[in-house]
């Protein structure tokens, strides 16, 4: 087992239990119901059902909807105090253009198999070696490549927040390129490993 540690924030019980089984024979998981639960458990303060809390969470695995808050309360504690863990939304939630100032680094739907979601930790944790900006990249290459393959041709022309995560992304570029210029050819294929595929 790693010592990387995974808070689930899921309310259906069968999906909680899927997940676990999944993930428990690799990491420790923690699990929670509701927005408020996940708050504290990353705050430290207290964990469900009386487990122990760990020292750290090292990934989220968030839902939208939770019984007391939508998961971007969530999402937004962590943005705000700069919480070093990486999350991915997974949720039955159809994406919109709303996604793109939230502050994951991966949505999936549901239904979720088991490769899915392995696949999506592996990727929240390569990208927690990423730098601040390497990270900002994949998130917006995500969310680029989710709406394009969940909006139509006419949607996304018409999308002002489309536009300007393009703007975005061209900027980053622009801001790698510069760095890609410091590196090795090895270190730069490392560093660009994923980005492409998500």
């Amino acid at each position: 087992m790693s010592d990387e540690t995974i808070l689930v924030v899921e309310d259906d019980p069968t999906v909680t239990h899927l997940y676990n089984k999944f993930l428990e024979p690799e990491y420790t998981v923690v699990t929670t119901t509701t927005a408020a639960e996940a708050i504290d458990v990353l705050h430290g303060e207290a964990a469900p059902d009386g487990e122990e809390l760990p020292d750290s969470i090292d990934a989220v695995l968030l839902d939208r909807r939770l019984p007391d808050d939508p998961g971007e309360v969530v999402l937004d504690v962590i943005e705000a105090e700069e919480m070093e863990c990486r999350v991915a939304m997974v949720t039955g939630v159809e994406p919109d253009f709303d996604i793109i100032d939230m502050g994951f680094d991966l949505y999936i739907l549901k239904p979720v198999t088991r490769d899915e979601l392995m696949e999506a930790v592996d990727t929240l944790f390569t990208r927690s070696e990423y730098g601040d900006l390497l990270q900002e990249a994949a998130s917006m290459a995500s969310k680029r490549a989710l709406l394009e393959s969940q909006k139509s041709d006419s949607e996304l022309d018409a999308s002002d927040e489309y536009d300007e995560l393009l703007d975005r992304l061209e900027a980053l570029d622009d801001e790698l390129l510069d760095l890609a210029d410091t590196l090795s050819a090895d270190d730069y294929r490392v560093m660009f490993r994923d980005i492409g595929g998500q």
